[in-house]
């Protein structure tokens, strides 16, 4: 089994760089500095274990590959950018070969089948930053993280045990699950959340803006027929098998969007996050006007590359219309 890596960004690196540490066949798929980086200095994982650099083979277009029947491709894009991946592999030759989205939100999988039969889901738990082109950090201990990963839209098969086999090797630990997209369902709430952070900055905290766009979330899943399971403080692995732990030497970002905001990437994922929440009730002929504001907001923040930490609780609650 080679296992392609489609963004070798901040969970793609950690999941590339602690793969090919215990020697899987890794190939990585990078752009612009973080691919110049790799190429030139290995990529250096970050972790309470220490630092690792590894030889990463990497290349920046899927065109570069030759496709293999054993091949298994873990698109981690930012969801905003899976489209063109989707249409890279078609273009490279690539067909049957598992892809597993390894994204958060819940609509890459439906992106995903529309051009290729299998698919997997993977609900990610992986507290990983991306900020120096030649590394790849992880808070996660005592696994680096935990996933769960199965077909979508249901079901699993040997591909996801070999899959969660290799990444639970890698400190990575991994559960084959029958409904996977529960999981991602119930980390969407969690994610909700991101871009209050974003807004605000790590050490604000304003848990009850948090807490309103998680409860009209779930009252659109309900209305929706949408069964999750939670991924929050009742998951019972939390605490157990993955707490988020400081790293002596190293501060900690924050969370994928507020490292797009901080990294100025000009674009952001909240579309795929909030924003599906206003996508799901719409098409149940209701809306969701809050978390509607927060991806708004959040495009906004992106498209004006505003720094982490530009609102105050006032000013965001006031954006939200609450």
């Amino acid at each position: 089994m080679r296992i392609i890596i489609f963004g070798v960004g901040a969970v793609g690196g950690v999941v590339a760089a602690t793969l090919a540490l215990a020697g899987k066949d890794v190939l990585g798929i990078a752009r612009g500095k973080r691919l110049e980086a790799i190429r030139e200095k290995g990529l250096t994982l970050r972790s309470h274990y220490g630092n690792d650099t590894v030889a990463l083979p990497c290349v920046e277009t899927p065109a570069e590959i030759t496709p293999r029947p054993d091949d298994v491709i873990l698109l981690a894009t930012k969801s905003q950018d899976t489209v063109p991946a989707l249409e890279a592999l078609r273009t490279a030759g690539f067909t049957d070969q598992a892809i597993f989205c390894m994204q958060n939100g819940v609509a890459n999988e439906a992106m995903a089948l529309r051009l290729f039969p299998n698919v997997h889901a993977v609900n990610v738990m992986l507290p990983a930053e991306y900020m120096q082109a030649d590394e790849a950090i992880v808070f996660g201990h005592p696994n680096l993280g935990v996933f769960d990963i199965g077909r979508y839209p249901q079901g699993c098969d040997a591909v996801d045990d070999a899959l969660a086999a290799a990444l639970t090797e890698a400190r990575i630990k991994t559960f084959v699950q029958d409904e996977a997209m529960q999981n991602k369902y119930g980390k969407l709430l969690v994610n909700l959340g991101n871009i209050v952070e974003a807004a605000l900055g790590r050490s604000v905290k304003a848990p009850e803006i948090i807490a309103a766009l998680k409860q009209e979330a779930e009252a659109v899943y309900q209305m929706a027929g949408i069964r999750w399971q939670d991924m929050g403080a009742g998951d019972p692995r939390r605490g157990t098998l993955l707490t988020i732990e400081p790293i002596k030497g190293l501060d900690r970002i924050g969370g994928s969007t507020t490292q797009s905001l901080a990294r100025g990437a000009g674009s952001i994922e909240t579309d795929y996050l909030n924003g599906e929440i206003a996508l799901i009730a719409r098409l149940n002929g209701s809306d969701a006007p809050l978390n509607s504001r927060a991806a708004a907001l959040a495009a906004r923040l992106a498209r004006e590359k505003s720094p982490s930490g530009s609102l105050s609780p006032a000013e965001l609650a006031t954006e939200l219309g609450l």
